[in-house]
């Protein structure tokens, strides 16, 4: 069976939308040809700044024959309901066959779909794939009504197998595909042909296009490590910035170059932040002292001087990038020395947090009571807890986090050690943000996990006082962020605090338990990242009463593991027995086995033995719950597994005498309960 190629280039695609294309084109292409009977082994899909790329092995020569019919409306239906499944499917009446059915006769449209040759299934599919492709932002050139991201210059389609290749007709506006292509735009040696993708990928390489973004990203980060290796330096790594880049160039050759001494005061977040978001450049730092002395630029393209023309331009818009910043870096010394941080504070009070919820300033007022009042609950020092929330978000006024908004907090730091403040207390300017996302640390310092804390419970409960919730996809304050820092804040720190009381410290009108209800939601998801599953989850979450989150963590790990053992699995279904027949015998009798029962009662050597295990289980169970020792708890738990199981194989519940019934039902109640004190095992699935 022949392989598929095909090629759509155009002019420079949005590195940002390249990732997304590429998939997506692959899946609407794939989906198109499956749906009409083509089959295929596997697929690839490849991008570079000016094509889309897939190729499919082991396409099939044509689709097979297929057959499917419709039920229509019964015979005797409304006409209007009938003349509309016509319609529909395109048949006369006539066409339509009648079949009797329980619940009368029906219409059924049987439809014959005749196998199709690939190249006709492939045009169509691809002609559609392309006119109704999902960019961010599409336009049109020209007199066309086609929509592209960027101009479609030309269009590669061929299927080829050892016997050749074979161009697969189409034109889309004026656009014919064909076999021919165009490498580098500068380096290139002009238009050629290709048979195979094989030939395509080796005929790029030599027209300096490099096809695979993988590659591309493994060329530039192995460059770029190996010449700072050679220098006694190391790339700051930066991924995202990696990625980027490979949508940008298609040859990528690696240039480094030297800052000049005058910038190499300037903090490396501020070097590294201005390189990266204007420049594109990845920053270049001396492992010995951890300053950013150096940066590295990738071109698009060889030249003759070896990137010396190239560097030196790209030096001297560096150089401007760096003066603006060094002005911000000292204009916000001179201010800190004159003024300290009062008087950005003062500053904040014109700057709205939010048109319903007020100033900045207000924000840090509450961030201040409440990490007061949470530094007194879980034993840190009110009084620096204070002033570290009082100077926090004191750098939204500096010239510099105006400029690089998304250095808030890390100046925050290097202004407030030079203003004077500890380092326990400076520091908190950057941390109180963490985590910033699932990869990122908690705030290490107590000091610093007080008014994290602080601030997301403000932003929580503010923002659900105003009833400015997340809805679906969209949110726009990032609450779903704040919920799971302070999730991950209090499971990680093993903060024992109740949740219901530190919401309630918060903004009094929000709804604290739709608030609950959403925190709890988002713990699952994280939870279930970790590898807990959803029902051990809610067994556990179900009976904290406390509303103890790191508790409830700690408890739903034990019971993960206590369930993988066959006791522990076994001792599940046993409690879902006795759980089953008590609820069903008190559903009949109408009254509640919940008082206890009385060992002068039992009869069987089973019914004693168990009574037996209970009494002395249950104390341990109950001493291992209050110690919070959840394993040694559940180990209890499982040498409950042998007496209940002999229990029910030699024990009949339901006896014909009352009292010995009630007596073992009020046994299944004491069971159930004590099994209940550890978790909802009723939601325990399996």
């Amino acid at each position: 069976m022949p392989d598929l190629l095909i090629e759509l280039l155009s002019e420079e695609i949005p590195a940002r939308m390249q990732r997304k294309a590429s998939l997506d084109f692959e899946k609407l292409f794939t989906d198109g040809i499956s749906e009409l009977g083509l089959s295929y082994e596997s697929s690839a899909a490849f991008t570079t700044p000016r094509r889309l790329v897939l190729v499919l092995e082991n396409v099939s020569s044509k689709s097979l024959s297929r057959s499917e019919e419709r039920r229509g409306p019964r015979t005797d239906a409304p006409e209007k309901a009938i003349h509309g499944f016509l319609k529909s499917t395109g048949f006369d009446l006539s066409q339509l066959e009648v079949r009797q059915e329980k619940k009368g006769e029906f219409y059924y449209a049987n439809f014959q779909t005749k196998g199709r040759a690939a190249a006709d299934i492939i045009s169509d599919v691809l002609e559609k794939t392309i006119r109704n492709f999902p960019w961010p932002k599409s336009m049109r050139w020209g007199q066309t009504s086609l929509k592209w991201v960027r101009p479609l210059h030309s269009i590669i389609c061929i299927l080829y197998d050892d016997d050749g290749s074979k161009v697969i007709d189409m034109n889309i506006e004026g656009i014919s595909s064909g076999d021919k292509t165009y490498g580098h735009r500068f380096m290139g040696s002009g238009e050629f042909s290709v048979t195979s993708f094989e030939d395509y990928a080796a005929k790029l390489k030599k027209n300096y296009v490099v096809l695979d973004p993988s590659e591309r990203a493994e060329i530039i980060l192995q460059e770029i490590k190996n010449q700072a290796f050679a220098q006694g330096l190391e790339l700051i790594d930066d991924p995202s910035l990696l990625n980027e880049v490979v949508g940008l160039i298609e040859w990528p050759v690696v240039l480094l170059g030297k800052l000049e001494d005058e910038f190499l005061a300037l903090p490396a977040e501020v070097l590294q932040t201005s390189m990266r978001e204007h420049q594109k450049f990845f920053s270049i730092r001396n492992p010995k002292d951890n300053k950013v002395v150096q940066f590295a630029t990738v071109a698009n393209r060889e030249t003759p001087d070896g990137g010396s023309t190239i560097l030196s331009g790209n030096q001297k818009v560096l150089s401007a990038r760096l003066s603006d910043a060094k002005f911000f870096w000292d204009n916000d010394l001179r201010t800190i020395k004159t003024h300290g941080l009062d008087i950005w504070l003062e500053k904040l009070k014109k700057v709205t947090f939010h048109n319903k919820l007020g100033s900045q300033f207000k924000r840090v007022e509450r961030i201040i009571n409440l990490s007061e009042i949470i530094a007194k609950k879980i034993g840190c020092d009110p009084k620096l807890a204070k002033d570290a929330a009082y100077i926090s978000k004191a750098d939204l006024s500096s010239e510099m986090v105006y400029e690089f908004p998304e250095l808030q907090g890390v100046m925050g730091a290097y202004y407030a050690r030079k203003a004077g403040y500890a380092a326990s207390i400076s520091d908190t300017c950057k941390d109180h943000y963490a985590p910033l996302g699932p990869s990122d640390e908690v705030p290490s310092s107590p000091i610093s996990t007080v008014v994290a804390l602080a601030d997301k419970i403000d932003t929580l409960t503010n923002f659900w006082a105003i009833e400015e919730k997340p809805t679906g996809s969209k949110d726009p304050f990032a609450l779903r962020r704040s919920a799971l820092g302070m999730i991950r804040i209090i499971v990680e720190k093993d903060i024992r605090i109740s949740l219901s009381e530190i919401l309630a410290l918060g903004n009094k009108k929000a709804d604290i338990e739709d608030l609950k209800e959403f925190i709890y939601q988002r713990m699952k998801v994280f939870l279930r990242e970790k590898g807990l599953r959803h029902d051990i989850i809610d067994a556990c979450l179900s009976i904290d009463k406390e509303d103890d989150l790191a508790l409830s963590v700690k408890k739903s790990y034990a019971l993960m593991e206590f369930i993988k053992t066959s006791d522990g699995s076994n001792l599940i279904q046993g409690f879902k027995r006795a759980n089953n027949i008590l609820l069903q015998a008190e559903k009949n009798d109408g009254v509640e086995y919940s008082f206890g029962a009385d060992l002068k009662y039992a009869k069987e050597d089973a019914e004693l033995n168990l009574f037996s295990v209970l009494d002395s289980e249950e104390v341990k169970i109950k001493a291992s719950l209050e110690r919070e020792d959840f394993v040694e708890a559940m180990n209890s738990m499982a040498n409950l597994r042998q007496p209940i199981d002999t229990f029910f194989e030699t024990v009949q519940i339901n006896s014909d005498v009352d009292h010995i019934r009630r007596n073992r039902l009020n046994l299944l109640s004491r069971i159930c309960k004590l099994c209940l004190s550890v978790a909802d095992l009723t939601k325990v699935e399996g």
